[in-house]
C-alpha cells in the first residue's frame, strides 16, 4: 500500500473504525501522526479561553459535564461492560453507552476489550500502557497514539457483539462526541439570546463545556494508568503493581483504589474500607434503589476480612 493510500485509511478511521483495519499492523507500539491528529487538536482548542473568555456558567457547566461523563466511564464502560459487576436493561444500557461515548475515549466494546486485556497482562510486557515497560509518558498518552491500541479485539467482548446499537457506537465512535459538541454550542447560543444574564454564549461554552471538559476527563482517567501502577499503596499483593491512592480516587471518582480492584476485579465497590471515598459506588446504589440497575456484585465477604487484616498489619488466615 502506498503512503497517500495509508494516510487516506488513517483519516477515514477518524469516522469509521472499521474502515480498512485490516492494513493496520496491530502490533505496530510506533507513533501515528495522522490517527492522533483529533486528539491534538482538541487539546489545541482549548487555547481558545484566550478568545471566549469565561463565566461562572460555562465553568460550571464544564464541571457538571465532566462529573456526568466520569461517572458513565467509571460506572459503565468500566465497572459494567467491562466487568459486568452489575445488570441493567438494554435500554440503559444503550443511554449510558452514549454518554459514556461522549467522552471521546472511543466505543464501549473497544473500552472494555482493552481493559479486559489490561487486567490479564498487567503490568507484563503485554499490557500495552504500563508505566513499569514504556514509562509514565507512554502509560499516560503514548499507547493512545500507536496501532497498536486502536482495533478492537472482538474476541475479548464476544458477550457484547449481539447488541447492534453497541456495534454502531463502537464503529462510529466520533459520532457522540461531534453531536455533543454540536448540542453545547448550540445551547451556548440560546442562552446568549433568552438568557443574557448567564454571560455566555456558544463559542465559550463550546470551549469550556466540551473541549476542556472532555481534556480534562481523559487526563484524569488515563492517570489510572500511568500513576495508580507507580504511585500510592499496596495493600493487597496483587501479581501486578496496582496501588490505592485517594487523590486518584476523588479525580476519578473511585477508580484510584486500584490495588482493591486488581485483587477484586468483579465488585461493582472499589472503596472496600468504609473511609475509601467511591463516588461511583455510591451513584450506582443510588441507582439502584431507582430500579435502573440491580444486582450490584458486592466485595466478597473473605476478601473484605482480608482488607482488615492487613489493615492492622496481620497475615490474613481464611
Amino acid at each position: 500500500m502506498t503512503q497517500h493510500h495509508q494516510w487516506l485509511h488513517h483519516v477515514l478511521r477518524w469516522f469509521d473504525a472499521d474502515a480498512n483495519t485490516t492494513h493496520l499492523d496491530s502490533t505496530s507500539r510506533r507513533f501515528n501522526p495522522v490517527r492522533v491528529l483529533p486528539f491534538i487538536g482538541i487539546h489545541l482548542a482549548c487555547l481558545g479561553v484566550l478568545y471566549v473568555g469565561i463565566s461562572p456558567f460555562a465553568l460550571a457547566f464544564s464541571g457538571g459535564f465532566f462529573l456526568i461523563r466520569m461517572f458513565a466511564i467509571t460506572g459503565f464502560y468500566h465497572r459494567y461492560f467491562a466487568h459486568k459487576t452489575f445488570k441493567t436493561s438494554r435500554l440503559w444500557q444503550f443511554l449510558f453507552a452514549v454518554l459514556a461515548a461522549s467522552a471521546g475515549q472511543r466505543g464501549p466494546l473497544w473500552w472494555a476489550a482493552h481493559h479486559r486485556h489490561h487486567h490479564q497482562h498487567s503490568d507484563q510486557s503485554a499490557d500495552i500502557h504500563s508505566p513499569h515497560h514504556g514509562g509514565f509518558w507512554w502509560a499516560h498518552l503514548g499507547w493512545f497514539t500507536c496501532d497498536a491500541g486502536f482495533v478492537t479485539d472482538e474476541k475479548r467482548v464476544r458477550d457484547w457483539l449481539k447488541f447492534p446499537e453497541l456495534r454502531f457506537l463502537n464503529r462510529f465512535d466520533s459520532l457522540v462526541p461531534v453531536l455533543a459538541a454540536i448540542a453545547i454550542y448550540g445551547l451556548g447560543e440560546t442562552l446568549c439570546v433568552l438568557a443574557p444574564s448567564l454571560q455566555t454564549d456558544g463559542p465559550q461554552l463550546l470551549v469550556w463545556g466540551f473541549m476542556i471538559s472532555t481534556v480534562v476527563l481523559f487526563h484524569a482517567t488515563v492517570s489510572i494508568n500511568s500513576l495508580a501502577h507507580v504511585w500510592g499503596r499496596r495493600r493487597f499483593n496483587t501479581d501486578d503493581n496496582s496501588r490505592n491512592n485517594l487523590l486518584l480516587a476523588l479525580i476519578t471518582l473511585g477508580e484510584g483504589w486500584h490495588n482493591n480492584h486488581h485483587r477484586w476485579p468483579l465488585s461493582a465497590r472499589q472503596g472496600f474500607r468504609w473511609y475509601e471515598v467511591d463516588l461511583t459506588y455510591y451513584g450506582l446504589w443510588l441507582l439502584s434503589k431507582l430500579g435502573v440497575i440491580w444486582e450490584l456484585k458486592p466485595v466478597p465477604q473473605h476478601i473484605m476480612e482480608e482488607a482488615l487484616a492487613l489493615d492492622k498489619g496481620r497475615r490474613y488466615q481464611p
